[in-house]
Formats: C-alpha cells, sequence, structure tokens
C-alpha cells in the first residue's frame, strides 16, 4: 500500500499491500474487540484503534480514516442492542439526524484537506482532549441534571437550539476525529434535561453511527483506506459492539472509565513523547 499527501490531502492508491503477520493480525483484531466493548459500555474506542492502525504501520490520517471505517460494523451491531429503544426517541433523532450528518460531512473534509505534517502534530493533543472527556463525565451530567424532559413534553425552544448547535459542534469533531463524542452527546442531550440513560445510550449510538457513516463515505471517495487493516479490525468491533451493549445496560461502568481514561492518558503521554 502506497500513501501520497499533497496539497493538504493524504490517499492511498495502487501498490502491493504491505504483509500482514500473526502479530499485526492480534493487535488490529484485539483492539477493534476492545474498541467495540468501549463504545458501547463508555465510548472513547479511536482511542485504542488510533493508535493501533498507527502501530501496524499506517500514515495518521489514513490511520485515523482506516478507524473510522473499521468501527462502522461494530457501532452498528451496538446500534442492535438498544434498538427496543429506538421508538421511544424517534423525535430526538428526526431533529438531531441532519446536523449529525451535516456536521460529520464537515468534519471528513476538514480532515482530508489537513496536510499530514500538521495533522501528526495534533494527534496528541486529540488523544489527550478525547480522554480528559471521559475524566468530565460526572460534571457534564451534573452541570445539566436539574433540568428534566418529562414523557410527551419538550423542552424550551431555546434550549432545543442550543443542543442543536452544540451537536452541530459534536459532530463535526467526530467527522475529524472522533475519539469523544459520545460524552459530548450526553452533554447536549443533558441540555435538554434527558435522564433515563438507556434512551440517552440509544440517541447516542444512533446519531454516533450517522456521523461515521457519513465521514466514512467521504474517507472511501477520497481514497484514504487502509481495507486490509480496516476488515480485521472491524470483524473484532462486531463482537465487542453487540456485547458491550448488553454489558452496558447490566454492569457497574466506573471502573470501565477510569481504566479507559488510564490508557487513554497513556497512549497521549506516548505521543507527545515521540514527537519531543
Amino acid at each position: 500500500m502506497a500513501v501520497r499527501a499533497e496539497g493538504g490531502e493524504a490517499a492511498v492508491h495502487g501498490g502491493e499491500p504491505e504483509h500482514m503477520d500473526g502479530t499485526r493480525i492480534t493487535i488490529l483484531l484485539g483492539a477493534g474487540a476492545l474498541a467495540g466493548l468501549m463504545n458501547s459500555i463508555a465510548g472513547g474506542g479511536t482511542i485504542v484503534t488510533f493508535p493501533a492502525l498507527i502501530l501496524a504501520g499506517l500514515p495518521s490520517i489514513v490511520a485515523n480514516a482506516t478507524s473510522t471505517v473499521a468501527l462502522l460494523p461494530g457501532t452498528l451491531s451496538s446500534l442492535a442492542g438498544y434498538r427496543k429503544n429506538i421508538p421511544s426517541v424517534s423525535r430526538w433523532l428526526r431533529l438531531f439526524a441532519p446536523v449529525s450528518l451535516v456536521g460529520g460531512l464537515v468534519g471528513g473534509i476538514l480532515l482530508v484537506q489537513t496536510p499530514s505534517s500538521l495533522f501528526d502534530q495534533f494527534v496528541p493533543f486529540l488523544i489527550l482532549f478525547a480522554t480528559i472527556l471521559f475524566m468530565a463525565h460526572s460534571s457534564f451530567s451534573h452541570l445539566f441534571s436539574s433540568r428534566q424532559v418529562q414523557k410527551g413534553s419538550m423542552p424550551s425552544r431555546r434550549w432545543v437550539i442550543g443542543a442543536m448547535v452544540f451537536q452541530l459542534g459534536v459532530a463535526i469533531y467526530g467527522g475529524y476525529f472522533g475519539a469523544g463524542i459520545g460524552i459530548l452527546m450526553l452533554a447536549s442531550l443533558g441540555m435538554l434535561g434527558f435522564e433515563n440513560v438507556h434512551e440517552m445510550n440509544t440517541v447516542k449510538a444512533v446519531l454516533g453511527f450517522m456521523i461515521n457513516v457519513v465521514a466514512a463515505v467521504y474517507f472511501i471517495t477520497s481514497g484514504l483506506i487502509g481495507w486490509a487493516e480496516a476488515g480485521i479490525m472491524a470483524a473484532g468491533t462486531i463482537l465487542g459492539g453487540y456485547s458491550g451493549a448488553y454489558f452496558a445496560q447490566k454492569v457497574e461502568q466506573v471502573t470501565v472509565r477510569r481504566l479507559i481514561t488510564a490508557v487513554g492518558l497513556g497512549i497521549s503521554a506516548l505521543m507527545f513523547y515521540k514527537q519531543a
């Protein structure tokens, strides 16, 4: 696989694929399974898949785009675990779907237009930012917990517009990098007063899929995907995504969040060290 970067764009073009040895397959498959599990329980799968793809030899922008594609099957399978909640949140999905799709596309375009050398400098900060989002999750929850959406009621128009603008920003960031968008979307839903965690996770899962799928389509048409790596990693996300959606509704998440925070801080520290 050969990669070129010109005029702020990176692309994957013709050439013989690199040899996929057992160690690389194990890393990609394991990272995919862990990411699928993480995304269903607490989000942040990109924190694992992105560095794993770089470790497998992909350039950073190609690794980011490939990660987005690889996570789609796991995201879709996690939706199956929340499908029973979709009717109860359908009006919110209709409201947020357009801004999520537009924002995801804008973020994808921004990624492709970013010079590879500049994106390499962003990487440690992006991972650190995503990790900080996990650490701030409780603060987001407490900030908006005073409002509650009563069944069958709608919050004020001001709150809805504010949440839509916030969601647009989340979607742009999601299309560009993506790690931590689940936490940001929970904050957006908190602005509307949601307190049913299963309904919030359902909205988060559906909108997250929309953001990622529109960005993924753009990355594919731009020729940015390492397909061998994406295929192996996607196989792992399917199992991890579905099992995560099941366990997310049955187990305590505090320990999981602490582990994800530790992983994120460790990876970001390693990335900063490599740039030093």
